[in-house]
């Protein structure tokens, strides 16, 4: 069966995330750009959903994972250990925050959440402190689809309809100044009154029956690229010390660089109890994910029932593991975080100078290579649109049209209220392409603006 240029409902058998939907056939990658079928080419600008970091046709990371394949592609982790594995995971504590020890392979960053969660509370049975079963989460964050991950994540629209599925979880307000920070309150006092919302919750349900705090270090796909206020995260990590709570950083999305720094919480000054990456790890090239933690949760297993109560068959794959390796390397030996530093304050000054003085664009935020701009009927209330008039979806239509992807969404304030469009583009753009986001962003905004008012 041939496909054209456009996959639709009527001529596949593929069960597409939105059925209804027509799908350009993607055929080939060049660099930042994905090609159709058609020959149209898009400038990757959300590096799909934060993932391709190193664009879309790597030919070191293809060639280390052609090569592991010809000589393992995969070995059951119950059995053996890889050497690919092994140094990936070498290299990554190499890198990692001081005290992060130990790494647990898996295929994506909801079941490195999923992971997390267990390993967390597993610690807590295996010293003696079985009571302790709340997760304590932030409204408005993302943290995965599956069901202990959906659970924890405050994204309302994701969550309803799965609601009598999921576990109890609390969520305190997320780190948020542009809607949350009071007339003549700092940043900094700002971030303090957020965090001290924790201290709150785990009092109230008790601070020995909490297991575990879970947050981005800069919320990604649900708020729209939100960099904590200063001192948050310290204050955070303080209380969490204070009644005995673990400390999880979801760097799923924000992690392996997109940020600036391989670790996006080196930014904050803390280091986790356990930190989950993805995305950018792997940068497309095959399924992974992982979860770090560090040396007093292994040793309490370890010391205790002896094994973790997790797994999954693809666990550790030999050729993702490679391929991640490669990726890694390629980021270091390329210096590609400086790169992502001096490329971000290119994108930030082009969406300042284009969008700083729109008459619909409430605020511009982001770090490093992940940017993203809120819409708003009115600047001077903050007033969303009215989510009937589908303002992300318009968006991100047009800009496919323009040969530009982009992440835009909705419910930014509440799960039904707000929009906001995300970019994270790959590490290797130069600043023509810079130039080429903004130019068709701008268009593809204003157009969609036209067209729903």
């Amino acid at each position: 069966m041939g496909l054209g240029n456009h996959c639709g409902m009527a001529n596949t058998h593929v069960f597409h995330r939105t059925p209804l939907h027509t799908y350009p056939v993607a055929v080939a990658g060049d660099g930042p750009y994905i090609i159709d079928s058609a020959g149209k080419r898009y400038l990757d600008a959300s590096g799909g959903a934060a993932v391709s970091c190193l664009g879309h046709s790597d030919r070191t990371v293809t060639d280390a994972i052609k090569a592991q394949l010809e000589k393992l592609p995969f070995a059951h982790t119950s059995f053996f250990t890889n050497e690919p594995m092994e140094a990936l995971a070498d290299q990554l504590i190499a890198d990692a925050p001081s005290g992060m020890d130990k790494v647990y392979f898996l295929s994506g960053g909801s079941e490195a959440i999923e992971a997390a969660l267990k390993l967390a509370r597993q610690y807590f049975v295996e010293t003696g402190h079985k009571q302790r079963r709340h997760i304590i989460a932030r409204k408005q964050s993302y943290h995965g689809n599956t069901l202990g991950a959906l659970a924890i994540g405050g994204n309302e629209w994701r969550r309803a309809q799965f609601a009598p599925l999921l576990i109890e979880v609390s969520h305190i307000a997320p780190c948020y100044a542009y809607r949350g920070q009071r007339d003549g309150e700092t940043l900094e006092a700002y971030g303090r009154r957020m965090a001290d919302e924790l201290e709150e919750e785990i009092l109230r349900l008790g601070p020995d029956q909490v297991i575990a705090f879970i947050a981005e270090p800069v919320v990604g796909a649900t708020l729209g690229t939100v960099p904590a206020a200063p001192g948050y995260f310290k204050r955070i990590r303080e209380i969490c010390d204070r009644h005995g709570v673990l400390l999880i950083l979801d760097e799923v999305m924000c992690g392996m660089g997109r940020t600036g720094t391989l670790y996006a919480c080196e930014q904050d000054g803390v280091v986790p109890d356990i930190v989950c990456i993805a995305k950018g790890l792997g940068a497309g090239y095959q399924p992974i994910g992982a979860m770090l933690t560090n040396a007093k949760i292994y040793d309490a297993i370890v010391g205790g029932s002896g094994f973790f109560q997790h797994g999954h068959t693809y666990l550790g794959h030999a050729a993702a593991c490679a391929g991640a390796l490669a990726v890694q390397k390629a980021i270091k030996e390329r210096n590609l975080l400086a790169k992502v530093k001096t490329l971000g304050k290119g994108l930030e000054e082009r969406l300042r100078g284009r969008f700083g003085n729109h008459a619909h664009v409430g605020n511009i935020r982001g770090r490093g290579l992940f940017w993203s701009i809120e819409l708003v009927a009115d600047r001077l209330t903050k007033e969303p649109f009215d989510p009937k008039l589908k303002l992300n979806a318009r968006i991100k239509a047009l800009a496919m049209g323009e040969g530009l992807m982009c992440y835009p969404m909705g419910g930014t304030l509440d799960g039904v209220r707000g929009d906001h469009v995300l970019l994270a583009p790959p590490f290797i753009l130069d600043d023509t392409q810079l130039d080429e986001i903004v130019d068709k962003l701008s268009r593809s905004v204003d157009r969609a603006l036209a067209e729903a008012s």
